[in-house]
């Protein structure tokens, strides 16, 4: 559905419960990402003033996508926003909404990702990673038990996502852009998948975010909780489901929309070590479980970008796949003298993409 065929009369007509004296709004599209999500900004003509951000979602929820029979009478979104906001995290306030027609209507919170901010306010970037670890490892805490038929609850992090992720990289990553395995690499390559799947299958599962990265939190000037010298708002929840606790940490501290050195991001996991209660030997094994699921995390991101180039024809995140891959190298350079698989696969895909793994183009 094209711009000039979307039906905004359901729109308009939540607009009317927010800015009843107002004569009309002015609906502006605005940039969305790789969903196929859309976003509009809307503004009151007369009368009134203020914003808000409308949000349609053609399909609606898909409940067949939810694991193990669980289904849910609400859209994730709001789901799961209900749930956080209950537990302590700050998300955007929900105006009107109108679900049977894809329809929300939502807080406009501007324009200030964290991504966004940071490249006016570049200063602020510890103080803000800062918070970020320390408000996931409190809504982490806060999160540890869920309520019962929770959509969260009926979906996971198992075997069979995390392999079909790593083979997402293989088709697309690998095979897509003609960097084919050899017949004794793929074979070996499969094996390896198939044990890190498993590896990362079997760490303990709490609440995942999924995607809880620079672009997916907000800058709140005035922050909503007392204390705080910045406010994070959490967008892009609607996906939550169990996963390990660090597979957020990998998201944010290996974004593949931001550079961090190695010091920068054991300073950030050391803070949420502490903001979490973690022991001496919890906060040893983090490190580890940060990068090996930052392999298997940062495999899919890569494959999941040439994929969008491919088969959604948007090549805006092709130039995130070699610093992507450059993440896993320096990854499994550290896990490789421990780690058999870990040296055996970091020498298969030296064998195809080892200038991306040193993060040079080819």
């Amino acid at each position: 559905m094209g711009p000039m065929e979307l039906d905004f009369s359901p729109l308009e007509k939540l607009c009317g419960g927010v800015w009843p004296e107002s004569s009309g709004v002015d609906i502006t599209p605005m940039t969305g990402g790789a969903s196929t999500r859309r976003y509009f900004r809307v503004t009151p003509k007369s009368g009134a003033r203020g914003s808000a951000v409308a949000m349609f979602v053609p399909d609606g929820p898909k409940p067949e996508e939810i694991q193990n029979g669980a289904t849910s009478e609400r859209w994730p979104f709001l789901e799961v926003r209900d749930l956080l906001e209950a537990r302590g995290v700050d998300v955007p306030r929900v105006f009107e909404e109108d679900t049977a027609r894809g329809w929300l209507l939502i807080e406009d919170l501007g324009e200030d990702t964290l991504a966004n901010y940071l490249t006016r306010i570049p200063s602020e970037k510890p103080a803000l990673y800062t918070c970020a670890v320390r408000d996931l490892a409190e809504a982490q805490g806060s999160l540890s038990e869920l309520p019962g038929g929770c959509v969260v609850s009926g979906r996971s992090f198992d075997f069979d996502l995390l392999r079909w992720e790593i083979e997402h990289f293989r088709e697309w990553g690998l095979d897509a852009r003609d960097k084919k395995l050899s017949a004794e690499d793929a074979a070996e390559f499969a094996a390896i998948a198939d044990r890190l799947a498993r590896r990362v299958a079997e760490l303990p599962r709490g609440f995942t975010h999924r995607d809880y990265q620079s672009r997916n939190l907000m800058v709140r000037e005035q922050p909503t909780k007392p204390g705080k010298t910045h406010g994070l708002v959490w967008i892009d929840f609607q996906d939550a489901l169990l996963g390990p606790r660090v597979y957020d940490l990998v998201a944010l501290l290996n974004d593949s929309y931001q550079k961090f050195d190695r010091d920068f991001v054991e300073a950030r996991l050391g803070e949420y070590a502490t903001a979490a209660k973690l022991d001496a030997k919890s906060r040893e094994a983090l490190v580890r479980e940060f990068d090996l699921v930052t392999v298997q995390r940062k495999l899919k991101d890569a494959g999941r970008f040439v994929f969008i180039d491919r088969q959604k024809k948007n090549s805006s995140f092709l130039k995130f796949v070699v610093p992507t891959v450059a993440k896993v190298g320096k990854a499994l350079e550290r896990l490789a003298p421990h780690d058999p698989d870990m040296r055996a696969l970091h020498g298969i895909l030296s064998r195809v993409v080892g200038d991306e793994l040193r993060g040079e183009s080819s």
